[in-house]
């Protein structure tokens, strides 16, 4: 097996790894998260059918007090309390978290207690 050298591809290979095991169904769908260097985006999938049933990003979020703008981390916890919005008003009350190969700190934490405090259980 060919070493892997760059960060993008030991996360892509962790991913694979996480992907073993973390499957979405109808009863918990599987919220997925993806991570780059300036946004982060969260999608509750249903991986039996292959359908988006609910998704947000710090793209469409509504920016901050004037003069100041969001941190990354402020952003992600918004991000958090959207998705849990959304999958509540899909119905979805139970997930399973695939945090894409990211490591379960800063961002990718922030969305996920936002997302746990908006009501979503995992």
């Amino acid at each position: 097996m060919a070493r892997l050298k760059t960060r993008v591809d030991r996360r892509r290979a962790r991913h694979v790894r996480v992907r073993k095991v973390v499957a979405g169904s109808p009863e918990r769908p599987r919220m997925a998260v993806f991570r780059s260097i300036k946004q982060i985006y969260a999608q509750v999938i249903d991986d039996t059918q292959g359908r988006t049933l609910a998704a947000a990003s710090s793209l469409k979020l509504a920016p901050g007090e004037p003069g100041k703008a969001l941190t990354k981390t402020e952003a992600a916890r918004q991000v958090g309390v959207e998705i849990a919005r959304k999958a509540k008003e899909a119905g979805v009350a139970k997930v399973v978290f695939d945090r894409g190969g990211n490591r379960y700190h800063g961002r990718v934490k922030a969305l996920a207690d936002a997302a746990r405090q908006g009501g979503l259980e995992f």
